[in-house]
C-alpha cells in the first residue's frame, strides 16, 4: 500500500497537475482522490500501490451528472509499482510523474496551459510507440521517410512535446520553412592619418525567404537528409540573390566606423570626422537554401514550435499565419 503520508502528498501534487492543465479539481471520498472537471471533460484520480484496488478502479465504470447531462470519467492512476498495468485508465508512473510535475511549475511561471496525454494505457508503452523514444527526438517520425531529401535542421522536438510547449490542444503539422543560410567573411582595411581601421568578419546568418526575418544559425549542425512522411515544404518567396545582397548590405553597414581625429593649429583645435566603409570586393558570401523545421499547432489559436531549438515562436515563420 502506499503510505498515507506519501498517498497525501502525491494527492497534492496531482492537483497541482491538473490544475495547471485547467481543470477545476475537488477531493472525493476514498478509494479515490479527486475529481477534475474542464469542459465537458471529466477526470478521476487514484493515487495507489495496491494492485486490488487498481484492478477495482480499472474495470469500474465512472459516470458525472451535471445539470441532467451524464458525463462518462475519464481515469487516471498513480503508482509506484512498475508490474502493473491497466487497460481502461491512463496510468502513470515516476518518469510522467516527474515530468508533468515539473511542466505544471514552468506553466504556473509563464501562465500557459498544461497540455496532458490522458489516452488510456500505461505511460511508458504509449510514449515508445507514439514517439518511439522517451527523450522526443521524433525517431517515430523518422521510421516513416518521405522519400524526399532536402538540407536541414534536424528535428528533434517531437509531436507531443511540441503540444506540450505550445500550451494548447490542437492538431500538430510539421512544416519545414526555407531560409538562406549564410556565411560570410570579410577582410582588408582602411588608415587615415595615424589610424588603422581593420574590417575583418567571419560568421553565420540566415534570413526567412518568406518574410526575411533574420536568425542566428549555426550552419555547422544541417543536414542532408530525408524529411519525416506528411511533412509539408513551404516555397521561397525571396531569392538567393537578394537574400545574398541583402546580407551584404547590412554586414557592410555594420562594419563601417566613423573616426574622429582631433587637431591642433596654433591656439585654435577643431575636430575632423572621417566615415570609412569596407570594400564590398573584400566580402565573400556563400549563401545556400536550407529548411527549419517547424511544428504548428493549431487550436483555439494557432502557436509555432521551433522544431530544432525547441523555441516557443513570438513572430510567425510563414506569411498569413498570425502567432499569439
Amino acid at each position: 500500500m502506499m503510505e498515507h503520508d506519501m498517498r497525501e502528498k502525491a494527492k497534492n501534487a496531482m492537483r497541482l497537475i491538473l490544475e495547471a492543465a485547467r481543470f477545476e479539481v475537488e477531493e472525493v471520498d476514498e478509494p479515490l482522490d479527486l475529481s477534475a472537471v474542464r469542459d465537458g471533460e471529466c477526470l478521476l484520480v487514484l493515487c495507489s500501490n495496491d494492485a486490488e484496488l487498481i484492478g477495482q478502479f480499472d474495470k469500474t465504470n465512472y459516470s458525472l451528472m451535471v445539470d441532467d447531462h451524464e458525463m462518462t470519467c475519464k481515469k487516471l492512476l498513480f503508482t509506484l509499482e512498475k508490474d502493473i498495468t491497466t487497460e481502461n485508465c491512463t496510468q502513470w508512473g515516476i518518469d510522467e510523474f516527474v515530468q508533468y510535475a515539473g511542466e505544471a511549475v514552468l506553466a504556473d511561471i509563464v501562465a500557459r496551459e498544461l497540455t496532458l496525454d490522458l489516452t488510456p494505457g500505461k505511460g511508458k508503452a504509449k510514449k515508445a510507440a507514439a514517439a518511439g523514444s522517451a527523450a522526443g527526438s521524433a525517431e517515430a517520425a523518422e521510421e516513416e521517410p518521405s522519400g524526399i531529401s532536402i538540407l536541414h535542421f534536424p528535428v528533434k522536438l517531437s509531436e507531443q512535446a511540441a503540444i506540450r510547449t505550445a500550451g494548447v490542444q490542437g492538431a500538430a503539422k510539421l512544416r519545414f520553412i526555407p531560409y538562406y543560410l549564410i556565411h560570410y567573411t570579410s577582410s582588408g582595411e582602411q588608415v587615415y592619418k595615424d589610424r588603422r581601421i581593420p574590417f575583418d568578419a567571419d560568421g553565420w546568418g540566415a534570413i526567412n525567404a518568406i518574410n526575411g526575418i533574420k536568425l542566428d544559425l549555426d550552419g555547422t549542425k544541417v543536414e542532408d537528409s530525408e524529411i519525416p512522411a506528411n511533412a509539408e515544404v513551404s516555397d521561397a518567396h525571396i531569392t538567393k540573390e537578394e537574400a545574398s545582397e541583402r546580407m551584404v548590405t547590412e554586414l557592410v553597414e555594420r562594419l563601417t566606423q566613423k573616426v574622429r581625429i582631433k587637431q591642433e593649429k596654433g591656439d585654435a583645435i577643431f575636430y575632423e570626422e572621417k566615415t570609412l566603409k569596407p570594400d564590398r570586393k573584400n566580402i565573400t558570401i556563400d549563401t545556400k537554401q536550407v529548411y527549419i523545421p517547424v511544428w504548428q499547432i493549431r487550436g483555439k489559436k494557432i502557436v509555432e514550435v521551433n522544431a530544432f531549438t525547441g523555441e516557443l515562436l513570438s513572430e510567425p515563420m510563414d506569411e498569413g499565419v498570425e502567432v499569439f
